[in-house]
């Protein structure tokens, strides 16, 4: 079992727990007062100080808050948003002892997905009061890092194409009505080089370099992508028709072992040229598109509080008894 600094179970001994800080989007959250005292009252009552309160904003998704809860004191932080808002705390953190824990709020949040949580606040805080814990690599493209993947390609317009009302009523699944806006583009013409290999020449569609391999709804796109191996497994999808899409979704649904028209590769630096520019995304965020994506694994980067900290590739193992356990809690905490 991992532990960062300090670690254990819980407070023992009448020992107070760790400082924390909780790092939210508000524009993400329903009720922030009601979120508030949830994860306050949670945490007193498991004999841990009051929390930190940082709320982000359109100028500082989350990082500046999340130096500024280091330079406060913080041991943990909670990332409480989307996708961009959780990529913010951990570009935070990394290169610290302070662990990063996740309060999914947003649609569809990729981390959270990975490890089982889906939006539920309950399992989040216990997660992260078990104390369960693993140092996770990140990729990095330029200053920038990601917990999940980067893509290039149909992945990005896809999630150009999903909006934001559709995510907010009916959840994940509004991606894939982004996803159809797109199937019968034209594939993009790309040179892929992975370490010091002579480069790969694809027509493809899109192009996935991943350090754990669960997508929206708990898809399990690459099963061996493991978060702490010091690689990252690169995804070439090449469908060109709707018959082949059909293919490549039906055997993911499966969990077959072999998924058509995609090759999987492994390497520590990933190059990625198209012949023209390209939407990208870093963790389900799009950013500015390019001709080339550069990405670097950076080993071993940042604490991440976990359900189950030994050693298995899935970061989601244990996720449901940690649910169960984190209701219980927050009802225990409400009722006192």
């Amino acid at each position: 079992m991992q532990q960062a600094p300090g670690g254990g179970p819980g407070p023992v001994d009448g020992c107070r727990g760790p400082v924390s800080a909780v790092v939210v989007n508000p524009v993400k959250v329903a009720d922030v007062d009601k979120l508030r005292r949830t994860v306050r009252g949670t945490l007193v009552d498991a004999g841990w100080p009051e929390p930190l309160w940082y709320e982000t904003t359109i100028d500082d998704p989350g990082l500046g808050q999340t130096r500024a809860a280091i330079e406060a004191g913080a041991e943990i932080v909670f990332a409480c948003g989307g996708d961009g808002t959780v990529m913010s705390c951990v570009s935070g953190v990394v290169g610290t002892e302070v662990a990063l824990a996740v309060l999914p709020n947003g649609t569809g949040n990729l981390l959270a997905a990975n490890l089982g949580l889906s939006n539920d606040l309950a399992a989040g805080l216990e997660v992260a009061l078990e104390r369960g814990r693993r140092r996770l690599d990140v990729g990095a493209v330029d200053d920038r890092y990601f917990t999940v993947m980067a893509g290039m390609g149909f992945d990005a317009q896809m999630l150009d194409s999903t909006s934001e009302t559709t995510k907010a009523r009916i959840g994940w699944p509004a991606y894939l009505v982004g996803a159809a806006r797109h199937l019968r583009d034209r594939p993009m013409r790309v040179q892929i080089r992975i370490d010091d290999q002579p480069p790969l020449r694809r027509r493809a569609r899109s192009v996935l370099v991943a350090n754990v391999g669960r997508l929206q709804g708990g898809v399990r796109l690459l099963t061996g992508a493991e978060p702490d191996d010091g690689y990252l497994d690169v995804a070439v999808l090449t469908p060109r028709t709707l018959r082949h899409w059909a293919a490549l979704g039906w055997a993911l649904l499966r969990r077959q072992g072999r998924i058509p028209r995609m090759e999987v590769f492994r390497g520590k630096r990933v190059e990625i040229t198209s012949n023209r520019p390209q939407p990208r995304e870093l963790d389900g965020d799009l950013i500015e598109p390019d001709r080339t994506l550069r990405v670097e694994v950076r080993p071993e980067a940042f604490w991440l509080c976990v359900p189950r900290p030994e050693q298995a590739p899935d970061l989601a193992d244990d996720a449901e008894a940690v649910a169960e356990r984190g209701e219980r809690r927050v009802e225990e905490a409400r009722r006192e």
